[in-house]
């Protein structure tokens, strides 16, 4: 049996792949057969989130017991393919072709375009000449906003400091490291900067992947700017500063019905500052479009958690940048010097001893400073991290963790958190207005590891509905009734709603019969929701309960974790990390011994080579 047939009898492949496969056949009858399925391959990777497919190791798409080519042999055939180009030649005698080999990866051309133009983008931008100033001008400022930084490296005050010297910084960390005071306190350093120098106020946006994570973001930023007159900080140049944030969608400018965006690289963004939260949860080709769309001189500073899940689609891209990047531990000598009025001496120990061929600047915060009576995640959040199962059911299991329970063996949370839940649904309905039901909603998720099956997501929102409704829902249409929470499943630029927006059915109160259903979704203004009749929605599902990856860039009070009661590919030690990190105040985790054990020893790694080529890594595809 050819491999092509071995992997379609699987059902391993998807219809798509497996078509692209039968054309290239048809094209050519005589092309060679693990060439088709290596084309079906690279299709198959971007779905499972690859930047391209990697023949040495196929068995990270496939667990299936499959006979794979030798290696070496199957390379040789990629390479003198018509259908396969290579950088030094892009073109085959029939034209361009549709997949690109490259240092040891197979990729569908766009996605290899896609990762070239990210990486040259990224290095546009931080090879730019910065617009600065005289750093020892701002040191009292800087010692109002950072002291701790006198006579102590204080990750946070060197983070906002090595800003004001590069045009592209990385500020990374785990929950209640400090990401969004830094640069809250960045940007007031800025603005203090454009004034010396009499330019006018930076323009600044904060964005972020989703609706509800750019909220949080604008959230926490006006918390801090609300405590920083107290230190002596002129409110004037807090006034500067945006208290509100947007989508990357939004930022960018969708054009309905089409794939690009009104910004771009002939069109950039009119903005001195474009910070980015949750950049883990960004795509490949959503970070090379905004990339892109940065102007020359423009600062771009991207925050998150190295630690968290990757992007539902295609590409691992912050954590290839990182790898670029380096740790986040050293500063480089040339701006430890520059720096030395504002962060004084450094020790030896921070400084980095040789040059980075990556054009940005990365921190890596430490310390967490956001600590909670109710809750206290730490120690749990740092051995799932690192892969000790051993430690993370110690932990579990002692149940000495604030605010942390661990339900070891339960399969079903509509059981055993009956109470919560209904209380919680109950008050969702009972709503005075669309706004304070949106607020609530973010009160408590059950979260799950998987869609399908009886601990999945589609399953427990089914049995959710039914409990709320009964069997025969009322007054609203099919599916929708008062009180049910949506979300929404695919991009919509003509209404202004993406991938992992949440929303909720309130019925309004005129008519004899109590009205119709109207779903209502977050705006730019969080007082004021926006209104749609339920049909007219784009592809939505319920979220009562949600899966990690789409709660991703949110927090809740509450949350149960449910896991499913066997292992599945899927769970990792990101999956399991993201999932516990979304609680604020209080977790319940949910699953057998054995499920974490096999979880905490899968890395949730991806076949890209972004990091090659920013930073000259040796040739070979990183995981």
């Amino acid at each position: 049996m050819s491999l092509l047939a071995a992997l379609n009898k699987t059902g391993a492949l998807r219809p798509l792949d497996h078509a692209l496969a039968q054309s290239l056949r048809r094209l050519d009858p005589e092309t060679p057969d693990a060439v088709l399925a290596a084309a079906a391959l690279a299709s198959l990777a971007v779905a499972q989130g690859h930047a391209g497919f990697d023949p040495v190791q196929p068995q990270r798409l496939l667990e299936a017991g499959i006979d794979w080519p030798d290696p070496t042999g199957w390379q040789a055939q990629l390479a003198t393919s018509r259908w396969i180009a290579t950088p030094e030649d892009d073109r085959s005698a029939a034209g361009p072709a549709p997949l690109v080999w490259e240092n040891g990866l197979l990729y569908l051309r766009r996605y290899r375009e896609y990762e070239r133009r990210l990486a040259a983008g990224l290095q546009r931008i931080g090879r730019a000449p910065v617009a600065g100033g005289d750093a020892a001008a701002l040191a009292p400022l800087f010692a109002q906003l950072f002291p701790a930084a006198a006579g102590q490296d204080d990750l946070q005050a060197r983070a906002a400091a090595v800003a004001l010297r590069h045009n592209l910084l990385l500020v990374t960390g785990g929950p209640g490291t400090g990401k969004t005071t830094t640069i809250t306190r960045l940007l007031v350093l800025l603005a203090a900067q454009a004034q010396a120098a009499g330019r006018p106020a930076p323009r600044i946006a904060l964005a972020a992947p989703t609706g509800r994570a750019a909220e949080r973001m604008a959230e926490s930023l006006r918390q801090a700017l609300q405590q920083l007159p107290a230190v002596g900080v002129d409110p004037v140049l807090c006034a500067q500063l945006p208290t509100t944030g947007t989508t990357l969608h939004r930022l960018l400018g969708v054009i309905p019905e089409s794939p690009r965006f009104r910004h771009h690289a002939d069109n950039p963004l009119e903005r001195d500052v474009v910070v980015v939260d949750e950049a883990s949860m960004i795509d490949l080709p959503l970070m090379a479009k905004l990339v892109e769309a940065i102007a020359d001189g423009t600062r771009l500073i991207l925050l998150g958690d190295p630690d968290q899940l990757p992007s539902v689609e295609a590409g691992d891209v912050l954590s290839a940048i990182l790898r670029a990047a380096g740790d986040g531990a050293h500063i480089a000598a040339d701006d430890a010097a520059a720096l030395q009025p504002l962060l004084g001496a450094l020790p030896a120990e921070a400084v980095a001893t040789r040059a980075n061929a990556f054009a940005g600047a990365r921190v890596q915060l430490q310390r967490g400073y956001r600590q909670s009576e109710a809750l206290q995640l730490a120690p749990l959040a740092a051995a799932m991290r690192d892969g000790d199962a051993g430690q993370a059911l110690a932990l579990l299991r002692a149940g000495q963790l604030p605010g942390v329970r661990f339900h070891e063996g339960e399969v079903d949370p509509l059981q055993a958190w009956r109470e919560p839940l209904q209380q919680y649904w109950q008050a969702l309905a009972e709503a005075a207005t669309p706004a304070d039901a949106l607020a609530l909603a973010g009160r408590m998720r059950l979260l799950t590891a998987v869609r399908e099956g009886p601990q999945g997501a589609r399953g427990l929102n089914a049995r959710i509905e039914e409990q709320l409704t009964g069997p025969a829902r009322r007054g609203g249409g099919p599916g929708w009734f008062h009180g049910r929470l949506l979300l929404i499943t695919e991009n919509s630029y003509r209404h202004r709603l993406f991938n992992g927006d949440v929303g909720i059915c309130l019925r309004s109160e005129a008519g004899a019969d109590g009205g119709g259903i109207t779903a209502w979704f977050p705006g730019d203004d969080p007082t004021h929701p926006r209104g749609f009749h339920p049909a007219a929605l784009p592809a939505h599902e319920s979220a009562f309960a949600m899966t990690v990856h789409k709660a991703q860039g949110s927090e809740f009070d509450q949350v149960w974790l449910q896991l499913p009661r066997r292992d599945n590919r899927v769970l990792s030690r990101e999956l399991l990390y993201t999932g516990i990190t979304r609680a604020r105040h209080g977790l319940h985790l949910a699953g057998s011994a054995e499920v974490i054990e096999a979880a905490l020893a899968r890395h949730a790694s991806r076949c890209s080579g972004l990091a090659w080529r920013l930073s000259g890594m040796p040739s070979g595809p990183a995981a």
